[in-house]
């Protein structure tokens, strides 16, 4: 099937990224969800090796995209990139943002944590004031199980306006609820009404300022979210307005005499650019806290103080910083010291066999320009490739893995988060760092 507009739809293209539908009448649905929430295995689950990957346009940030089917309907899955919040501070959080605010999938799935839900739903709330075909899928559930961690989901389903189902991704068969969710909100069956998120009344009326005439101007994006992100504005989010729209948006007098006057109003309440992204983020904060109270019940009231105990020591100033320095150093020893032991062996082997293939050559009593391009060049060349880069990848890789697996690679991200920002980067690009420093090494 060729890739016309018919076929990956004017909507995606939006976007920028290209949609491979497998027929016409798939429908795209986003799956996201914050880091470390099983996004990945519930996609994998859905998709089976039904998938591909690649980068998105412009950006060295990966996406994948997969089909699976239901006996209604077939869906294109899009595995957009783990993100803690749609308030875009890095390439990956941008790209999750503009997939879901200017691709307009048909749904979105937001996958939580059932052990952490509270916090995960800072960005279902999100989420909510952008799309309202959103389904939520708590996951984890086994865990939540464990730790005795009691939740009333229809309580909460009720509460967000919006259809919440239960998980445990290992378990493929648990998935059929999720996908049978989908399909009735896709269809028009169910017709979910989002929560909407209240603001403190100086930041709401600044909204309603703006908002109708943010209405006027488009009808395909929600024009509440928008109207609240012209208060604070980004400029990459304006960059990606302009673009969806076909227009620089804000030459509009009307709006932006009106924009203007809100800001004015907002200044005059002490509210300022900092100050209201402190009462949009605390505003969510709050509304997730009233959603889980009495919905999420913990029998064990510190279920997770032993968590609390180790992010206490591992991201604390006074010990986080030495910790993380240790570790790192440890881990760039073994990998650098530790690789020169099979580095050489490897290259012991490899270049015995280089003086085995000269002899052979010359058995042959082939040319030299032959021998020096196939054995002096190509071998040569790939023999001090796998000797030099093989051994300390093949140590580095698992022991970031691990780090991974133990929960530490965040933590050292969010150690590192501040100083980097002050280099307008974001914690996370210390990991890539690490691993660029190993390759150069």
């Amino acid at each position: 099937m060729g890739l016309t507009n018919s076929s990956i739809g004017i909507r995606a293209a939006a976007s920028e990224l290209e949609i491979k539908k497998q027929a016409v009448e798939d429908k795209v649905v986003a799956l996201a969800g914050n880091p470390n929430v099983g996004k990945s295995t519930v996609f994998n689950g859905l998709t089976g090796m039904n998938q591909h990957t690649g980068n998105w346009p412009g950006k060295t940030v990966t996406n994948a995209q997969g089909y699976c089917a239901t006996k209604q309907q077939s869906y294109v899955m899009v595995d957009i990139p783990g993100t803690y919040s749609l308030m875009a501070h890095s390439a990956e959080e941008e790209v999750a943002r503009n997939f879901i605010c200017f691709g307009q999938p048909d749904a979105v799935v937001v996958v939580c944590d059932a052990t952490c839900l509270e916090r995960n739903l800072n960005l279902v709330l999100q989420t909510l004031e952008i799309s309202s075909r959103v389904v939520v899928c708590v996951n984890l559930m086994d865990e939540a199980k464990r730790k005795n961690i009691k939740i009333d989901l229809s309580a909460i389903a009720k509460r967000l306006g919006v259809p919440v189902v239960s998980t445990v991704a290992r378990e493929k068969k648990s998935l059929d609820g999720l996908m049978n969710t989908l399909d009735n909100v896709v269809s028009g069956a169910v017709m979910p009404t989002p929560a909407q998120v209240v603001y403190p009344d100086a930041v709401e009326r600044a909204i309603a300022k703006i908002e109708p005439l943010v209405r006027k101007k488009t009808d395909s994006l929600a024009s509440r979210w928008l109207s609240l992100k012209l208060l604070d504005p980004d400029p990459s989010l304006t960059l990606e307005i302009n673009k969806f729209l076909g227009e620089d948006f804000l030459r509009s007098p009307e709006l932006a005499d009106a924009l203007a006057a809100a800001k004015t109003e907002l200044l005059a309440d002490g509210i300022g650019p900092d100050a209201l992204k402190d009462l949009i983020v605390s505003t969510l904060v709050s509304a997730a806290e009233k959603i889980c109270r009495g919905t999420v019940v913990c029998e064990k009231a510190q279920y997770d103080a032993f968590d609390r105990r180790v992010d206490h020591i591992l991201t604390s100033k006074a010990t986080g910083y030495p910790i993380m320095l240790l570790l790192l150093a440890l881990i760039f020893w073994l990998t650098i010291t530790g690789a020169n032991y099979p580095s050489q062996m490897l290259s012991g082997a490899l270049f015995a066999l280089q003086d085995r293939l000269t002899l052979l050559f010359h058995a042959w009593g082939a040319p030299e320009w032959l021998h020096g391009m196939l054995v002096l060049g190509v071998y040569r060349v790939l023999a001090w490739v796998i000797s030099v880069m093989l051994p300390p990848m093949a140590i580095f890789f698992p022991l970031f893995t691990l780090l991974e697996d133990a929960g530490y690679l965040p933590r050292v991200a969010y150690n590192l988060d501040r100083p980097f920002k002050r280099c307008c980067a974001c914690g996370k690009q210390s990991l890539t760092m690490c691993m660029v420093s190993i390759i150069l090494h």
